[in-house]
């Protein structure tokens, strides 16, 4: 069989690359590589349709600067080339996020995620970020969301350190099935996954909510984050570059959410804020 492989050159890398494979997984694309400047992904020749490629709003985006190049190939074992690509992380020395094929480490929080092809392994600057988030603070008898929950990692470190109930939300039908999956990996009993948006927020309250998203999004849903939370309530925003820090802190403010603290990596940002 005849396969296209498309290398995307991508800038800046996030959320565009994320966008991008989503999409790619909707017109028949069937897997990914992704690298330090964008992606490779691959489609069976015969059902490969131009004029859907060419609808992919975001490739013409004036945000992301997108480039890319075609050539048709032989079809190749795409699991181990992307097993090749796929790294274990470390954060603070006391979680591994890892595949079931890495050995396990010696931390206090070891967490399995299955890898997808279709969606990446989300461990970039923002998720490692949160993830510091998450062990710096007091979890233990929270009511804890993960918006945007991909994976569900978030949620899965959150249950790890002690929170007791637990809602994992994603608008994608794929990562709604695979936060799941990874739940149950991990043995969480305590996670709820839901399929939607920030509509489902109305009415709730939690002790923490977290959210690794977008720029766009956040700045969208703070007003209902604000409105989700209990008294001193905390608040974890990433997703954004450092120099949308402040734009995110003003729109929080303006909600009674007190900016605490930052961490930032390769300028991306992940901010606390205190109800």
């Amino acid at each position: 069989m005849i396969y296209l492989e498309f290398q995307f050159s991508i800038a800046p890398l996030q959320p565009a690359s994320d966008i991008i494979i989503a999409e790619l997984s909707e017109i028949g694309f069937e897997s990914f590589v992704e690298n330090e400047s964008g992606l490779t992904a691959y489609i069976s020749e015969s059902k490969f349709d131009e004029g859907e490629l060419n609808a992919i709003h975001i490739l013409s985006s004036d945000e992301f600067a997108i480039e890319w190049t075609s050539k048709s190939v032989a079809q190749q074992n795409w699991n181990e080339e992307w097993e090749k690509s796929f790294n274990p992380i470390v954060v603070d020395e006391r979680c591994m996020v890892r595949a079931p094929f890495h050995q396990k480490s010696n931390v206090d929080y070891d967490i399995i995620i299955e890898p997808k092809m279709s969606f990446g392994t989300g461990h970039h600057e923002t998720t490692h970020m949160m993830l510091s988030h998450i062990l710096d603070n007091d979890f233990k008898n929270k009511k804890v969301l993960d918006m945007g929950c991909g994976t569900g990692v978030l949620a899965i470190l959150a249950e790890m350190r002690g929170a007791t109930h637990l809602e994992a939300i994603d608008i994608d039908n794929w990562c709604y099935l695979n936060a799941i999956e990874n739940a149950d990996r991990n043995n969480c009993k305590k996670i709820e996954v839901f399929e939607g948006n920030s509509n489902l927020l109305l009415g709730k309250k939690y002790d923490i909510i977290l959210a690794n998203i977008n720029r766009n999004i956040l700045l969208e849903d703070i007003p209902i984050y604000a409105s989700s939370l209990n008294s001193k309530g905390l608040l974890f925003l990433s997703g954004f570059y450092s120099s949308d820090l402040d734009m995110i802190s003003e729109k929080c403010k303006a909600f009674n959410l007190r900016f605490e603290k930052n961490y930032e990596k390769n300028n991306w940002v992940a901010a606390k804020y205190v109800f």
